[in-house]
């Protein structure tokens, strides 16, 4: 039998194994990586590994998500009062809403279907493959949105960071949170898929990122397919994730 140092097996529990869900979606997660590697070995080509990094990137802000639910739980839902500590915590929900949309994105990942056909692999396996891929990054986006919306509804955390004159939770916060980040999220599809940007060249290369965002804003007719696109992927994740949070409701 195969021992592990104790500090990686309890890395791997809290991170992968905490609870029902996350031991499905680590289980769902290592389908798809395991379908990656099998179709390497049989059709030997390496087209789509890029996946894998991809799924990981996706997997950042459901990891940022579930470790600021597990932060306000330990805390007892408020925060200490320590200098810097509000910040800390504005700058983790920073970074989570920069590799957000990596998980909506990964829905886009369906038109390499016919990218490079091999006939030593089915389309059907490929079919199969892409779409877990997909899958597993809306199950990703919906999960970690709806943990930051749960933050956002505690009284006591949402004081802490936003001050006390702001009555919060807010009175709507599908409306007011949710629909706003999925705005933002169809935005960062749009730029990853057609404008080739990382979540990272908001730090690497931010002026010209700005630039092409505002030209799309000054000049909203002449970018009117990237808008198209933008409302329809909002729509559709708004419906997709209102939907879920309802079955989950209903299933219960």
């Amino acid at each position: 039998m195969i021992s592990y140092p104790v500090s990686v097996e309890k890395a791997w529990r809290r991170w992968f194994l905490r609870n029902e869900t996350d031991r499905l979606l680590t289980c769902s997660m290592c389908f798809s990586c395991g379908v990656v590697i099998i179709r390497m070995v049989h059709a030997h080509s390496v087209l789509f590994v890029f996946m894998i990094w991809n799924l990981f990137l996706g997997y950042v802000p459901y990891m940022l998500s579930g470790w600021l639910g597990r932060r306000l739980e330990e805390k007892r839902g408020r925060l200490s009062g320590r200098p810097g500590e509000k910040w800390g915590w504005v700058a983790v929900c920073l970074v989570w809403l920069l590799f957000f949309p990596n998980a909506f994105y990964m829905l886009t990942d369906l038109f390499h279907l016919h990218d490079s056909r091999n006939p030593r692999v089915p389309e059907w396996f490929d079919l199969a493959m892409i779409f877990s891929f997909a899958w597993n990054g809306l199950v990703l986006g919906v999960l970690s949105l709806r943990q930051m919306e749960r933050l956002l509804e505690n009284k006591r955390l949402a004081a802490a960071l936003f001050g006390r004159r702001l009555r919060v939770p807010l009175p709507y916060p599908t409306a007011l949170f949710v629909y706003p980040v999925i705005g933002l999220s169809a935005l960062g599809v749009y730029t990853g898929r057609y404008l080739r940007y990382n979540s990272w060249d908001i730090i690497s290369d931010p002026f010209q990122l700005v630039e092409d965002i505002a030209g799309m804003i000054i000049h909203p007719l002449r970018n009117r397919p990237a808008w198209d696109m933008i409302l329809c992927y909002a729509i559709l994740l708004s419906l997709v994730y209102i939907m879920l949070k309802k079955l989950s409701r209903a299933l219960a």
